[in-house]
């Protein structure tokens, strides 16, 4: 086989171009941008490796294929750490939490006092949670720089171009990984806005992510080693506004405070803002015409389904087999 041309290197086209270098394709990734950074959605991740808690609002596909992810990361890179997730929410709110614990699996209920015991500091603020001891999570920046790293050691080349999927694939076989960047091509892709921010706060100790259950504003923060923190994320419909908003600003930083109060005094070293690509129904699509593969849709879930996303793109090239995710309508 030629060599397949990977355009993208996101979450999704690093997964991609990983995938078919293991099935012995030689690949070559194609960006517009030669380096990693804050131009890419994958950029402001969180990482969760979650498929339990994402059940709670997403398709039983994201659930089942998600439970790939952690074992092909820490294949892939190492980066993986696996202290599962907590979810706690004030007891006022309490009702969230029981509708949480009804619409997913893989938890077990945990008291106050283990609460305490998973995560000292968070003290004694909450009298009842969820704990799914099976999630992991993982630094999306360290994470993609060592997939890049072994990619390249491994054979794989790296172009910057701001590449046409169409004139790629009149030369030879192209995946078209480029998120909301392909929207011009992909009628039905739409742009669903998230605001993180990132954090410092040496004061707090978290070792596994923790999910804040609110009617309003539900919260994730994630812990990145040595007091940093990824604090999100907000869904807004629609590509409008290319900043955060006031209100997202203050009810995330709220939502945080209610955790610990001690990050009332933390630092906020980066404030991101992106729209991750999503189909109708925020599942991803696999869509093959001719020589070019569209993969794309990935949502909120990159770092969860890349990997399940990148073993169905192999299969359809290298096996012709259809993927679970394909899209028969497109081609």
């Amino acid at each position: 086989m030629s060599d397949v041309t990977v355009i993208g290197a996101g979450v999704a086209g690093l997964c991609v171009a990983r995938a078919l270098l293991d099935r012995g394709a030689g690949v070559v990734v194609v960006d517009r941008h030669n380096t990693a950074g804050p131009h890419a959605c994958s950029w402001w991740a969180g990482g969760m490796l979650a498929p339990f808690c994402e059940g709670e609002s997403a398709e039983e596909p994201v659930v089942r294929l998600g439970c790939e992810a952690a074992d092909w990361w820490d294949a892939k890179t190492g980066a993986v750490q696996r202290y599962g997730s907590l979810v706690v929410s004030p007891a006022r709110d309490k009702s969230d939490l029981t509708r949480f614990a009804r619409r997913t699996t893989g938890y077990r209920e945990v008291s106050g006092a283990e609460i305490s015991s998973l995560e000292p500091d968070l003290g004694d603020r909450f009298a009842k949670g969820l704990f799914f001891e099976s999630e992991a999570h993982l630094a999306p920046r360290r994470a993609l720089a060592q997939l890049r790293a072994r990619l390249s050691a491994d054979g794989a080349r790296f172009e910057q171009d701001d590449a046409d999927p169409v004139a790629y694939a009149q030369r030879g076989l192209t995946v078209d990984c480029r998120g909301f960047q392909a929207k011009a091509d992909l009628a039905d892709l739409r742009g669903v806005k998230g605001e993180m921010l990132v954090l410092s706060c040496p004061e707090v100790t978290l070792t596994r992510p923790v999910r804040m259950l609110h009617p309003r504003v539900p919260l994730y923060i994630v812990p990145r080693g040595d007091g940093i923190f990824m604090l999100g994320a907000t869904m807004v419909e629609g590509h409008a506004g290319q900043h955060v908003t006031a209100r997202a600003l203050l009810e995330l930083l709220s939502a945080a405070y209610a955790l610990n109060p001690a990050f009332g005094e933390a630092e906020v070293l980066e404030i991101g803002v992106d729209s991750r690509p999503a189909f109708p129904d925020n599942l991803p699509r696999i869509r093959r015409d001719g020589n070019l593969i569209r993969a794309n849709g990935l949502f909120r879930h990159g770092f969860l389904l890349a990997p399940a996303l990148a073993r169905m793109v192999a299969a359809l090239i290298f096996d012709n087999e259809k993927p679970e995710v394909m899209d028969e309508t497109a081609a």
